[in-house]
C-alpha cells in the first residue's frame, strides 16, 4: 500500500483529514503534518520524520501539499532529494483525498498511478456553478 502524507499552512491539514474521516472512515498509512505555530519551528524535522517512517512503513509515499512554492512544498522537495519512491501533489483538496483513499482502498495502484489520478480528480473537482433565482415574472406564466 502507498502511504499518505497530508501536510500545509494552517489547519489545512487537520481539517481535510477530518473531513476525509468523515466521509471515508479512518485511513490506514495517513498522517497529517500541520505547519502553524509552535510547531513551524521543527516543521521540517517533524515532516522528514513521518515521510521517512510511512515510507519504511509503505510501497511508496504520496504527499499531499496545499501550495505551490510555499514551506510545506519546498521542505516536501528537499526531503524527496533523501527519500526514494516519493512523489508531490500540490493543490490537494477533498474530492481529490477522497477518490484516492477509495482508489488505494479497493485496488493496487501504483505511487505513479496515485500521483496521476489526483491531479485529474483534484483539477475535475473544481467546478463553478450559479442557480438562477426565480423572478416574480416567473409565477405569472402558469
Amino acid at each position: 500500500m502507498v502511504g499518505f502524507v497530508l501536510t500545509g499552512h494552517g489547519q489545512f491539514s487537520n481539517g481535510l483529514k477530518s473531513a476525509v474521516d468523515m466521509v471515508a472512515g479512518d485511513q490506514p498509512n495517513f498522517a497529517i503534518v500541520p505547519f502553524e505555530g509552535s510547531e513551524a519551528v521543527t516543521f521540517g524535522d517533524d515532516l522528514r520524520k513521518t515521510i521517512t517512517d510511512m515510507a519504511a512503513e509503505c510501497d511508496g509515499v504520496l504527499v499531499f501539499v496545499d501550495l505551490w512554492g510555499g514551506t510545506p512544498f519546498n521542505q516536501s522537495m528537499i526531503i524527496s532529494s533523501d527519500v526514494e519512491n516519493m512523489e508531490i501533489v500540490t493543490g490537494t483538496n477533498l474530492p481529490m483525498l477522497v477518490e484516492l483513499v477509495m482508489t488505494r482502498a479497493f485496488g493496487d495502484p501504483t505511487l505513479e498511478e496515485l500521483a496521476e489520478r489526483a491531479v485529474t480528480v483534484g483539477a475535475e473537482g473544481v467546478k463553478h456553478t450559479h442557480f438562477e433565482a426565480a423572478t416574480d415574472d416567473d409565477d405569472d406564466e402558469m
